[in-house]
């Protein structure tokens, strides 16, 4: 009986130490030294949450750039790719459906260079950032469908530098440009 008490004692102690008190800890210290990407690195627009720059969101709109494809359909909470092999004839199919849509959406030349993140979804199919290349592929469609006058359309051009981040601690990744605050601010042109 006494090791029962003891062994339930221990168990209290650990409850409270790693279900309550570890926790908490770790909260008060991500809500003082990062406490935008601790409650969810929304942004905001006329004070209501729009998105968030961690989740890409889709942008189908001719008025708009362009996401990267979701394999999840940009749902956070079933979170992943879908996992087709390289080998795989649905993602062949899918890629080529892809690269076509890319294609015609931008009226580009059927022999045009399609960034490859415009054609595969990321692990996660969450991600919020496509290539500059990829964004200065959309930049005609976009002021063609805007009715963007050759100074409107530098503006944009402009826009999509000022929106590339360089990669990671300038070593992991490639320049990219989060596409929902890059569209945010091509609505101000």
């Amino acid at each position: 009986m006494k090791t029962l008490i003891t062994s339930l004692k221990i168990f209290m102690l650990l409850t409270v130490i790693t279900g309550i008190a570890y926790p908490l800890f770790l909260t008060g210290i991500a809500q003082v030294f990062f406490p935008s990407k601790a409650n969810g690195s929304f942004v905001y627009r006329n004070e209501k949450a729009v998105g968030s720059r961690l989740i890409g969101q889709q942008f189908d709109s001719t008025i708009y750039f362009s996401s990267r494809p979701s394999a999840i359909n940009y749902n956070p909470l079933p979170s992943g790719g879908s996992n087709y092999g390289i080998t795989n004839s649905r993602l062949k199919q899918q890629v080529e459906e892809r690269r076509n849509k890319f294609i015609n959406f931008n009226q580009l030349s059927s022999s045009a260079d399609v960034p490859s993140e415009m054609l595969f979804a990321s692990g996660s199919g969450l991600d919020p950032h496509i290539s500059a290349e990829a964004a200065l592929l959309q930049i005609d469609r976009i002021s063609e469908a805007r009715h963007f006058n050759a100074v409107q359309k530098q503006e944009l051009v402009d826009l999509v530098k000022k929106h590339t981040e360089p990669p990671q601690f300038k070593i992991l990744g490639e320049e990219r440009v989060n596409v929902l605050l890059l569209n945010l601010d091509l609505d101000k042109i």
